[in-house]
């Protein structure tokens, strides 16, 4: 079954608690005996034998002798004591770990092509060519699903202003943001400034290259100087920044013209945020996943020409699936997140929305590289040029997750117990109806991840059946909201977290709550598990360049800890007899379905060589039209 990546958060936030909660179990006991005796809050808390006894219940460790409790508590008041050390720093989000996280497997030979040359090259086409054919329509709006490419070509050739595109663009942000709810703040006075220096430079020969006055929209966890952060999050409406982030700077530079910051779920998570849900355009009653949520909508909705959204564990991906576009999950640490809300040092990756994979390589080729700052960054080539129109598909090695493709196991009714209350039995019903519907979903949405595989035969593939390494993946996931919860520290201690929109068990609040329970020994054994997954997933890439999965399930954990790039491409429409999703949807699934409505492949690379997988990518879609099909939204 498709993993629902919100549920899986909340759910691996436990992983390993019940042998983990000591150390945060014990300073809670300990921190709630002073408060309740009004002992003096600037003094470490005080620990008792007994704290250490329930504590250990709570933990799961122990039991734990006399003697032994007597030599803890000197050493557990010391901890305790730098705890509120640390906390009068009052540390703010865009402060960095003195660590900084490189996905670098031992054996890097399957990193070579991007960093020290390929033994096996393939054809480089030059840099990007504008299309003098390309004609500009009477009216603009017909240009509202074109590519990049497209429309950079008609800008180049002066048949078209940037700042007739971007009042088009505007005017549709406008037109279609009452019913999608993508917007989060209009930059209408820069973007209109934007586009009429970048119509004068054109004019004047100082053409700076494919992005020179296309606008674009930003998830607003990126800082814009002169304009809200807000993070999505209730309690951050107004928060600001005096500076803009590096990823604003660069597309600034290469002359890209922003004209609006889009929705998030609160804190990344989801598509909830603090002024409502944004939609999916291909059904407004569903909401377009996340948390890239704005991203992915406005770019399907033809009303923005690419955006730039971020994923930690999905928020390219699973928005991209929802909303058919196309996004570009880069390798980690390709592009600095400078400026970007942290949420995980170590998996928080900045990446392009756009129409196709090109698009994405030409928004790419323009952020990435190290910036002085995010020292996460490796200075990896990105070559973009690879001539995916004459790329020899023959001559890649491509492989294919064989278990996302296996049909799945037959759904399997609970058994009634022997004693059954009414309201058990309705519950039973419902999980067991709730049950049948997603199996059959899935059913019907295998028929498009098989016909995959078909269309890459027919294009002269040679597919090779890959097994993703069986690691406990989901014990790793800690990692993430134990990060996110240091990161969002000061959110949990002053009690702002009850600003957030979502308060149930799954959302962040109560995943930060959670994780104040995952000590730094655990923290570490993770790790060590992860490099474990680095080694493993690295290896598959020396048996295929390029690898093709689900855009769900397990591959998605797993690459997203390993640092692997990926591409999210539509792979096409479901048809009127597919089966009707859920009349609630929740956001505890993102392929629900529905007639009429997109499914999406991914297509997996080795550490850096976005490049060549971009190329791949754009292949596809040039033999299947797939990315060419747009929402009716009127």
């Amino acid at each position: 079954m498709p993993i629902d990546r919100r549920g899986f958060l909340s759910a691996c936030s436990s992983v390993g608690i019940t042998s983990a909660l000591f150390p945060g179990a014990l300073y809670t006991l300990a921190v709630q005996a002073q408060e309740a005796s009004g002992t003096d809050q600037s003094k470490p808390p005080k620990i008792t034998p007994e704290m250490i006894d329930a504590a250990a219940v709570l933990a799961g460790v122990g039991p734990f002798t006399d003697e032994q409790k007597k030599m803890m508590i000197d050493g557990l008041v010391d901890q305790n004591g730098s705890y509120k050390a640390i906390r009068k720093l009052k540390l703010p989000n865009s402060v960095q770990p003195a660590y900084a996280f490189h996905p670098f497997p031992a054996d890097r030979t399957t990193m070579q092509c991007m960093l020290v040359g390929s033994d096996k090259p393939l054809k480089f086409a030059h840099n990007w060519q504008p299309d003098p054919t390309a004609a500009a329509p009477s009216d603009l709006d017909r240009l509202a699903f074109a590519t990049v490419s497209h429309l950079a070509s008609l800008l180049h050739a002066r048949k078209i202003t940037s700042l007739a595109l971007t009042q088009m663009y505007i005017d549709r942000l406008k037109r279609y943001d009452p019913k999608l709810h993508f917007v989060i703040t209009l930059t209408e006075e820069r973007a209109l400034a934007q586009a009429k220096a970048a119509d004068a430079e054109i004019a004047s020969g100082k053409y700076r290259g494919p992005l020179h006055g296309i606008p674009w929209g930003a998830k607003d966890l990126l800082a814009v100087k002169g304009y809200p952060t807000t993070w999505g999050a209730g309690g951050f409406e107004h928060q600001s920044f005096d500076e803009d982030a590096t990823v604003v700077k660069r597309l600034d530079e290469a002359g890209a013209v922003l004209i609006a910051k889009f929705t998030l779920g609160a804190l990344a998570m989801g598509d909830k945020w603090f002024g409502g849900r944004t939609r999916n355009p291909w059904n407004p009653q569903q909401g377009s996943s996340g948390s890239s949520a704005g991203s992915a909508s406005a770019v399907a909705a033809g009303c923005v020409a690419f955006a730039i959204g971020s994923e930690t564990l999905g928020s390219i991906s699973s928005p991209c699936t929802r909303c058919g576009a196309t996004g570009l999950r880069p390798s980690f640490g390709l592009v600095p997140r400078t400026g970007a809300m942290a949420l995980s040092w170590t998996m928080d990756k900045l990446g392009p929305i756009a129409r196709s994979a090109e698009d994405c390589a030409l928004v790419l080729n323009v952020i990435h590289g190290p910036d002085g700052h995010d020292t996460s960054v490796f200075p990896a080539q990105f070559r973009w040029g690879w001539d995916a129109g004459t790329m020899d598909m023959k001559s890649l090695r491509v492989g294919y997750l064989k278990h996302d493709f296996e049909e799945p196991e037959p759904f399997k009714e609970e058994p009634p117990p022997k004693s059954e209350t009414a309201e058990e039995k309705r519950e039973r019903e419902k999980r067991e109806a709730e049950g049948k519907a997603a199996h059959e979903r899935r059913m019907y949405d295998r028929r498009y991840e098989l016909a995959v595989l078909d269309k890459l035969r027919s294009m002269g593939v040679n597919l090779v059946p890959l097994e993703l390494p069986k690691l406990p993946y989901g014990a790793m996931v800690p990692l993430l909201t134990a990060e996110a919860a240091a990161a969002f520290d000061d959110l949990t201690l002053s009690g702002r977290d009850r600003l957030l929109t979502e308060q149930g068990v799954e959302d962040w609040p109560n995943a930060f709550r959670t994780a104040r329970f995952y000590p730094a020994v655990e923290y570490i054994q993770a790790n060590r598990a992860r490099t474990l997954a680095i080694q493993q997933v690295s290896a598959l890439f020396k048996q295929a360049d390029i690898i093709v999965a689900s855009s769900g399930g397990m591959q998605l954990v797993a690459t997203n800890l390993t640092g692997h790039p990926a591409a999210i491409v539509p792979n096409g429409i479901r048809g009127n007899d597919a089966p009707h999703p859920p009349k609630v949807d929740t956001g505890d699934e993102d392929d629900i379905g529905g007639p009429g409505t997109p499914v999406s492949i991914t297509f997996l690379a080795a550490l850096y060589d976005d490049a060549r997988l971009a190329a791949f990518a754009q292949a596809y879609q040039q033999a299947t039209g797939f990315n060419k099909l747009h929402p009716k939204l009127d």
